[in-house]
């Protein structure tokens, strides 16, 4: 699969299937001063090319627009993956309250669909709350079988939630990056 790259003077401003997010972005460059913008391209990566990408880019290597909210929520994911700790799964409440706003499922969970940068802000990682407790319920079991819950993951058993590009492509992207 190819995966479009929005670049602003050298910064990611989306990676997507398609291209969803350039007409938003190309009007918030629009309303910019012309000189405070250099250059806007785009190009194609394989999904081996975003898998490595999402490794080395940085906070700072992505130029994002949206409000001073979705950007919180966003950055909150990207820390998800650039933490140093384990990745996993989280539900949206978890997200929410990862965030600071543990009452406000909904606007976390808009904000995270309006993610314009696939994979590297890792917004498949996070599924229904409903799917959370059947994974923690799969792993308590799991526990007393002889492999301990170790490598036990049942993706293909829970709902992963709605994704801009289908469930299908969700799962293998959760796979891509858990490596299960």
């Amino acid at each position: 699969m190819d995966w479009i790259v929005t670049e602003i003077d050298g910064k990611v401003a989306s990676i997507a299937a398609d291209y969803r997010h350039f007409k938003r972005i190309a009007a918030e460059v629009a309303a910019l001063p012309p000189e405070s913008v250099g250059s806007v391209g785009t190009r194609k990566i394989s999904t081996e090319e975003l898998h490595e990408a999402a490794q080395f880019l940085t906070w700072e290597d992505l130029r994002l627009f949206g409000s001073d909210f979705q950007k919180k929520v966003w950055k909150g994911l990207y820390d998800l993956s650039h933490s140093g700790d384990e990745l996993r799964l989280y539900s949206y409440s978890e997200l929410a309250s990862l965030v600071d706003n543990p009452l406000g499922v909904r606007a976390v969970a808009h904000a995270v669909a309006m993610n314009p940068v696939a994979y590297v802000i890792p917004c498949h990682l996070i599924v229904p709350k409903e799917s959370m407790d059947k994974v923690n319920d799969i792993k308590a079991t799991a526990l007393s079988t002889l492999f301990k819950g170790s490598d036990l993951y049942l993706l293909n058993s829970i709902e992963v939630g709605e994704y801009a590009y289908g469930s299908e492509l969700k799962r293998e992207l959760i796979k891509l990056q858990l490596g299960k």
